[in-house]
């Protein structure tokens, strides 16, 4: 059945050219293109909802090829709890850029954004890394054609430059990586590669492959200091694609961060987990200190991302199911917050035609419900008690303490004090 799922979105991927040429011939192209993939989406979240039981009992494996090479598909409970995440901010973002984008090129557009949503699908359903990397590569791929989609300006065009080069760079890092591994071990299955690595003495090419796993998926991620790009890629992008490349993108390299030291490097936590918390502390600061200081929504929002990375990261540095537990539930309440700011803040650039927080301080009045809604996810971006991301982020803080790293807890508690200033 998940196969199945992952077989039909890359199948209505082709179609979609089709259904732009029958809106074409009845002069609603955008319209019927938006509300097909909208479908499509709303269709894929229904499934995965109703199968999602089944994934928590025992994760489902289909094989597709024999040998420690093998090519496979994987699903688990946190596959599944990705998924929910991508399709729910995925379906939100398509509702909205039906009257966001121009008319023309709109089927061009819906076929990128649905290719993308199938790479994601692909990269979180894989079973081992050769599979995982090619999904991964369409994914980023996709996400540069969809960032410079309208390249108006020439910060357009930079941003997307900035972005391919440093996408590309981590790919690269990765693949590196990956060979590395191979090389080791003689396989790309996660399962193998875990036992394989548990076995194996205390080996340099290990510790510089889980190196070039952090770097390279830490790059997706936004992680400092390798973020320069994320705030300018949010500044070219339309905010549908800003809600999407902040809600899911940034959190697939959280994910692939998270699946393979998890997954692969489990025995060697005691190494990564100082660097990991180096890592994060510095994206909390340097995503929080940067935000102070912007007037632009969308690039202020941006730098938020930026912090939210840190303090996912910090949680996965404790090593305790709390600290897990919390990063997780913090990436999922980023992920549909942010979503809402963006999607806010693409309203209202629609009506305003600026992004400068100084020029649409007046805009509650001209637009009630949706400021109000954005005042609701800047509340929740602040750590206001009771809202979603209070929560998850409490538990992130309470794990540190719980686990004896109250300097970590406390540094966190420093940046949310930080959050809550320009939020």
């Amino acid at each position: 059945m998940f196969s199945a799922l992952l077989d039909a979105l890359l199948l209505s991927v082709l179609v979609t050219p089709a259904i732009g040429f029958i809106g074409r011939k009845i002069r609603h192209e955008k319209v019927l293109v938006g509300a097909y993939i909208t479908l499509i989406l709303a269709s894929g979240f229904l499934i995965i909802l109703t199968l999602y039981w089944e994934v928590l009992e025992r994760s489902v494996e289909v094989i597709a090829s024999s040998g420690p090479e093998r090519a496979s598909i994987r699903i688990d409970g946190f596959s599944i709890f990705i998924t929910v995440i991508l399709f729910t901010v995925g379906i939100s973002s398509s509702i909205f850029s039906i009257k966001e984008i121009r008319r023309f090129g709109s089927t061009g557009f819906y076929t990128i954004y649905l290719a993308m949503i199938a790479a994601i699908v692909g990269v979180v359903f894989s079973g081992d890394l050769l599979t995982f990397f090619i999904f991964w590569e369409v994914m980023c791929l996709c996400s540069y054609a969809l960032v410079t989609f309208h390249k108006e300006r020439w910060e357009q065009i930079e941003a997307g430059y900035k972005y391919l080069i440093m996408s590309s760079s981590g790919s690269i890092i990765v693949l590196f990586a990956l060979s590395f591994l191979y090389g080791l071990t003689g396989t790309l299955s996660i399962q193998h590669l875990a036992a394989s690595l548990a076995d194996s003495q205390a080996n340099s090419l290990i510790y510089i492959s889980l190196l070039m796993i952090i770097v390279g998926f830490g790059l997706q991620a936004g992680m400092v200091p390798f973020h320069t790009w994320l705030p300018d890629a949010h500044m070219a992008a339309s905010s549908s694609i800003s809600a999407v490349l902040s809600g899911v993108v940034v959190k697939i390299g959280i994910y692939g961060l998270i699946r393979l030291l998890l997954g692969i490097f489990l025995s060697t936590q005691n190494a990564w987990r100082m660097v990991m918390a180096v890592f994060a502390v510095s994206t909390m600061f340097i995503g929080n200190l940067s935000a102070l200081f912007q007037d632009d929504l969308k690039r202020l929002l941006a730098y938020s991302t930026i912090a939210n990375t840190g303090y996912v990261l910090l949680g996965l540095s404790m090593g305790s199911q709390r600290a897990l537990a919390g990063s997780l539930l913090q990436m999922m309440n980023h992920a549909v917050v942010k979503a809402l700011l963006f999607l806010c803040a693409g309203a209202f650039l629609f009506s305003t035609r600026t992004r400068s927080l100084r020029e649409i301080a007046g805009i509650k009045e001209r637009m009630p419900l949706t400021s109000i809604a954005f005042v609701i996810g800047a509340l929740a971006l602040a750590t206001f008690p009771g809202l979603n991301v209070f929560w998850s982020e409490m538990m992130i803080i309470t794990a540190g303490i719980e686990s004896d790293m109250p300097i970590l807890s406390f540094l966190m508690i420093i940046n949310l004090v930080l959050s809550a200033v320009y939020a």
